[in-house]
């Protein structure tokens, strides 16, 4: 490709914020929760590329059809692959994409394509970079290309944005859940490719109170290492859905004291960690069951596929609270789908 851009340009990063900052200079916009990329296309040449480096097109063929055929025959475009499965976002149904099967993909992407919303405009279709301009240009000449080649699409299309400070708000308390928060960005810089200093990312954080369900020892020593988290499903199944590390070592001879005391099978009544997967080692089947006796207040971001998708923040103890009302109910509430901002 002749392109102003290279395909292996870094993609403008983020800094985490606690809350959404207010003035005149930020736009807002949704926080996707999934595969952030860059659209490279010269011609009949392609290319899809992650935020870590890695070609995506293979992975999303129709994705890579649907750029294509735009009538646009150069561009790069800064967007989020996203699938949505019941007008939510499904963030497990992405990881099944890669996959080393074309088969496999070919089929899932028919059974559940994917779409890309695009955020901003890097080159134009004329081959002009963009980067050099701030944020508030860059969005005009955005909201221009998708007027021009983006109207009859359905797999591309264009994520709203907003300078409403109380909008973005509403968003962030809305779809609490659902939506990964807000992006708030710099209108008068500049595109900042690899930095992180004209774009903020708030996320939705909350909170559950889960059963400790088991645990597992270090790597190095005979200390506890990870808390196993459970909750109670609607058959009265206690079932694991995720983990809590990051424990302080002043406390954790006590604790596994504490632990060890309690271990008594089978731990979980329902899924059980340790079950085979690509990612399953020797060590991650190893775990010893607790009599279902203490509760743990955690933090986490996501809750996909009945689990926390990364590990949750150990808060506080609850002993005050029974065990049995640690239920599933408190991360399935219903939130507004954030498909509604498109609309």
């Amino acid at each position: 490709m002749t392109l102003p851009l290279p395909t292996d340009y870094a993609a403008m990063e983020a800094h985490t914020a606690l809350e959404i900052p207010s003035g005149a200079e930020w736009q807002y916009e949704p926080k996707w929760d999934g595969f952030r990329c860059l659209a490279f296309r010269e011609g009949d040449q392609l290319a899809i590329m992650s935020k870590a480096g890695q070609p995506l097109a293979r992975y999303f063929p129709e994705i890579d059809a649907a750029l294509l055929a735009l009538a646009a025959k150069r561009f790069v475009l800064d967007g989020e692959l996203i699938i949505t499965q019941q007008r939510m976002l499904d963030f497990d149904a992405l990881l099944q994409r890669i996959h080393p099967a074309e088969s496999r993909i070919r089929k899932l992407s028919q059974e559940t394509p994917a779409t890309l919303l695009v955020f901003d405009l890097l080159v134009d279709d004329r081959g002009k970079d963009l980067t050099g301009l701030p944020l508030e240009e860059r969005r005009k000449r955005l909201e221009q290309f998708a007027e021009h080649f983006l109207v009859a699409q359905d797999r591309i299309r264009l994520s709203p944005c907003t300078r409403d400070f109380e909008t973005a708000k509403r968003w962030f308390k809305r779809m609490a859940g659902p939506l990964d928060g807000v992006i708030a960005k710099r209108t008068d810089r500049s595109y900042a490719s690899g930095e992180r200093n004209s774009m903020l990312k708030i996320k939705n954080l909350r909170t559950a109170d889960c059963v400790v369900g088991g645990f597992r020892y270090g790597a190095k020593n005979r200390l506890v290492g990870s808390l196993l988290l459970g909750l109670y499903d609607e058959a009265g199944l206690l079932n694991h859905v995720g983990f809590t590390s990051g424990l302080a070592a002043a406390d954790k001879p006590a604790l596994t004291q504490k632990l060890e005391a309690l271990v008594e099978p089978p731990g979980f009544t329902g899924a059980a960690p340790g079950g085979p997967s690509r990612w399953s080692t020797e060590r991650s089947t190893e775990w010893e069951p607790l009599a279902p006796k203490l509760v743990a207040e955690v933090q986490y971001d996501h809750f996909t596929g009945r689990r926390f998708r990364h590990g949750a923040k150990l808060l506080r103890w609850r002993p005050e609270k029974r065990p049995r009302e640690c239920t599933i109910e408190q991360v399935s509430r219903e939130s507004e789908s954030p498909l509604t901002l498109l609309d």
